[in-house]
């Protein structure tokens, strides 16, 4: 059973992190965080094609960093923090890790010239 949910997470780090991945998605995602916005306002700072933005908003959206709702013509979309929320614990761990490691190692090195 821990396998599974332990699969389950990485599942969902795997996506968040692939769709951090690109520039323009993390644009995105740095615009959602100051409110709700359609997807042509999000596109417009972005010499790409609709169908491109179309794309890497498909690819956020099924990392699960953002969700959007239709409303007439529109598509309004807005950050979905659990998953961010989840990567940024998944990092705070390994930093903390790596830093205790590192700090012993340093304690060592000064013990032991």
């Amino acid at each position: 059973m821990v396998n599974l949910m332990v699969n389950y997470n990485q599942r969902h780090l795997d996506l968040a992190f692939g769709a951090l991945s690109h520039p323009i998605r993390r644009g995105i995602l740095a615009r959602l965080a100051t409110g709700e916005a359609t997807v042509s306002e999000l596109g417009k700072p972005y010499k790409v094609s609709a169908p491109a933005i179309s794309k890497h908003m498909r690819i956020l959206e099924k990392a699960g960093l953002l969700s959007r709702k239709k409303e007439g013509r529109e598509h309004h979309c807005r950050l979905e923090e659990k998953r961010i929320r989840e990567a940024q614990l998944w990092i705070e761990h390994h930093r903390k890790f790596w830093n205790e490691r590192l700090d012993a190692l340093e304690r060592f090195l000064k013990e032991n010239p």
